[in-house]
């Protein structure tokens, strides 16, 4: 099989969920976003290290990801910078996914499994997963990777899908970048031609009920790209409206939208549409 004719076997993008890196600011961070009308699980830790909170919604999922503050980071989470950090498309298979991304000759790390425990309405059991992750170098605005859900039941919980600000999923991901060719050139190898379409100023990747697009711009940090906004989806803009007010979350509204500043959310600018 062919680099071009590969293509054909990676799946149709769609994102699962994206992740904020916080550091070793767990606390402070969770609660700047029960503020924003956020109702997070209970924090979870992961087999290698790291810990979560996450506000599930109905497809997707976000995911506030960090490190137990005055314990040793063995994980890579320091790597980065804080803020939005991650798009992790969704998978059925990540040995499959792992083969076909070397076949179109994307560097991609060996499959990875790990889980965190986690209590569910019939007791206590552990949320499993099998990762494929882009190598950093491959993907310099943030990490980028796949992710496998074994016990899919135990992370969609109902009970933690209802949030007081009405978010019902994610709309999209905006993506700053100096050369936005160089992330839609991996893009088009990795899903094919037809997901990747021009926007006014950059390109757009095609994920499902979500769009990530990749603006010409210089990110507020300097790097060569980052991610820096996250659109999600509510089911009345007034009301969301209503519970950012009563969590003094300044705001601003323009073309449909409803907008908070980076700095309320970890450094991601959030915006918040009726859908």
């Amino acid at each position: 099989m062919n680099q071009a004719d590969a293509t054909t076997v990676l799946p149709v993008p769609v994102i699962d969920h994206v992740v904020i890196n916080v550091h070793d600011q767990m606390a402070a961070v969770a609660a700047a976003f029960h503020r924003l009308g956020f109702a997070l699980t209970p924090q979870g830790r992961h087999t290698l290290g790291s810990i979560n909170h996450l506000a599930m919604f109905g497809p997707d999922y976000l995911e506030l990801w960090g490190v137990p503050d005055g314990e040793p980071d063995h994980t890579d989470v320091k790597d980065w910078p804080t803020g939005l950090n991650a798009v992790v498309f969704a998978t059925d298979d990540a040995t499959a996914l792992h083969a076909a991304l070397t076949a179109v000759g994307v560097p991609a790390l060996p499959p990875l499994g790990f889980s965190r425990p986690v209590a569910t309405p019939a007791g206590p059991t552990d949320a499993a997963f099998r990762i494929v992750r882009l190598p950093p170098p491959t993907t310099p605005a943030g990490r980028l990777f796949f992710c496998q859900h074994l016990t899919r039941a135990a992370v969609w919980q109902d009970r933690w899908r209802r949030h007081p600000n009405g978010v019902l999923g994610i709309a999209g991901v905006e993506i700053a970048a100096q050369q936005p060719e160089i992330i839609a050139a991996l893009w088009r190898r990795m899903f094919g031609p037809a997901a990747v379409v021009p926007i006014a100023g950059g390109v757009r990747l095609l994920a499902g009920l979500a769009n990530i697009d990749v603006l010409g711009e210089v990110p507020p940090d300097g790097r060569a790209a980052a991610m820096t906004g996250l659109r999600l989806r509510v089911a009345a803009l007034d009301h969301t409206a209503d519970v950012l007010r009563a969590g003094g979350i300044a705001m601003t509204l323009a073309d449909g939208r409803l907008r908070v500043p980076a700095a309320a959310a970890c450094g991601v600018a959030l915006s918040f549409a009726a859908g």
